[in-house]
């Protein structure tokens, strides 16, 4: 049984996104969790949201059996890149600098050990 669940326009970059995601790919959820919670980087935040809302997925999809945290794991985890917002900066000697504001799309796998 597997779950997944997705966050789309996160307001980060996805290079930034898929150093933390990285971490997780194929842990335990209960430690992917704990890791995420604890990692100083921003990127972290909308990562540990986007599993948790994975968990939860799959507890409401499979009201039968009981899961414990502990025998589920990060199957599938991955940063798709979003779209760019493009915005002009004034430069010196009447130039403009380009500024791009990155996005991406989280996506977030979790199965049932086995």
């Amino acid at each position: 049984m597997e779950a997944r669940a997705t966050h789309r326009y996160i307001t980060s970059s996805p290079r930034k996104m898929r150093l933390v995601v990285d971490l997780i790919r194929g842990q335990q959820v209960d430690k992917a969790i704990e890791m995420l919670h604890f990692n100083p980087k921003h990127a972290s935040k909308a990562a540990e949201k986007v599993l948790r809302s994975a968990v939860a997925n799959l507890f409401n999809k499979d009201d039968e059996t009981k899961h414990e945290p502990s025998e589920l794991v990060v199957k599938e985890a991955f940063v798709n890149q979003g779209p760019t917002v493009k915005r002009i900066s004034p430069a010196p000697m009447g130039r403009a600098y380009k500024i791009r504001k990155r996005s991406n799309h989280l996506t977030i796998v979790v199965s049932t050990r086995g």
